[in-house]
């Protein structure tokens, strides 16, 4: 009885094992796009397209193609070359080199804290969407001097950048909108908001005298009628968390002979905006060299002697038309104080956070 029971028991498991092993298993899990979260810090919300939300996927993706060669006709230039993290993702160049060897015309602008943009890309305007300017480098004869066709053919016929699509945006097939909206997600996760300022505004550090004057000047405006009290009123181009304006602005650099870049003239048509351009973020200024859409000033120095006497014209702001013919009148001693204080807006964990590197 005993050996029949166990005889039974042994012919169950081998049915059972033999059920088990004609089971296909279950085919393995979709990746779960999870949304990536903005470290906004005390930033306000950032404005993020509705048609591109961030996701982890999209982000790694949008990463990997940031520092992509493929993406240059030579395929030795990715858009790491002329946004070095860094620099604050900057060029230190006064006109970046292309693949050509060729000088583009216009000092590389910073790619950070482009969430909280809103008025448009390029120190011209002339990209509406960030996915827009994304696109326009790769194309440019002076930089990257490629055809979108032929990347879209060279990151189809990879053995990586099908199956990322995938995880990403839910399809193998690439094409110049994803590239573009994945380049959209990466670059609108780079924040800065981490400078000793930000900690002094948190209280969690002292300023010291010098830079105490310095943020005293930049943020208190400018009164003729009051000189002891009188500021640089720095803060009404470069003002909020961002230090910007979202405004293009002609800023005294010219004067109406001496222009040679029309600026946002070029884009909208309007002789009012000759020599107006895209007010930058002053956020990293100190390490983001050289400065002016031209790249004409190597130092913060020569930026303050600029604003402490400006250049007029027939578009120049009426915030600078208030300042002549005397100018702000800054002391030597002021315009180290605004150098100093200028030096707390660099964000060092900007330039060394490893979500922002190479991925490869």
């Amino acid at each position: 009885m005993k050996n029949k029971k166990a005889i039974a028991i042994l012919s169950m498991l081998t049915a059972i094992i033999i059920i088990s092993s004609c089971t296909k298993d279950p085919p393995p899990s979709e990746p779960v796009d999870e949304p990536y979260i903005i470290d906004k810090g005390a930033f306000p919300d950032p404005v993020i397209a509705g048609d591109n939300p961030l996701t982890r996927e999209g982000v790694k993706l949008g990463r990997m193609l940031f520092y992509e060669k493929m993406l240059s006709a030579t395929n030795t230039q990715s858009c790491s070359n002329c946004h070095m993290q860094q620099f604050a993702f900057n060029d230190t160049a006064r006109f970046s080199l292309g693949v050509r060897e060729l000088r583009g015309k216009r000092n590389a602008m910073s790619v950070f804290n482009m969430a909280w943009n809103t008025n448009a890309f390029f120190w011209d305007g002339r990209a509406h969407l960030l996915r827009h300017q994304s696109l326009k480098p790769i194309q440019d004869p002076l930089e990257m001097d490629e055809s979108l066709t032929n990347v879209v053919a060279k990151l189809q016929a990879s053995s990586i950048y099908p199956e990322q699509f995938r995880r990403a945006f839910g399809t193998a097939q690439i094409d110049t909108n994803l590239i573009s909206k994945a380049l959209e997600q990466f670059m609108n996760t780079i924040v800065s908001n981490s400078s000793r300022y930000d900690d002094y505004l948190a209280g969690t550090v002292s300023l010291t005298p010098e830079e105490e004057r310095g943020r005293y000047l930049f943020f208190t405006e400018y009164n003729p009628g009051f000189p002891a009290a009188s500021g640089a009123d720095c803060q009404h181009c470069h003002g909020g968390a961002n230090f910007e304006n979202d405004q293009y602005m002609n800023n005294g650099i010219d004067d109406d002979a001496t222009v040679t870049d029309i600026g946002r003239q070029t884009v909208t048509g309007n002789a009012a905006d000759k020599a107006r351009f895209k007010v930058p973020s002053l956020r990293n200024v100190a390490i983001t060299a050289p400065y002016m859409h031209d790249g004409r000033f190597r130092t913060l120095e020569e930026v303050v002697d600029h604003y402490n006497l400006v250049k007029t014209s027939a578009t120049l702001d009426a915030s600078f038309q208030q300042q002549l013919p005397g100018g702000l009148q800054l002391s030597a001693t002021d315009k180290k104080a605004l150098v100093a204080f200028l030096k707390t807006l660099t964000d060092k964990k900007l330039m060394t956070n490893p979500e922002y590197a190479s991925p490869f």
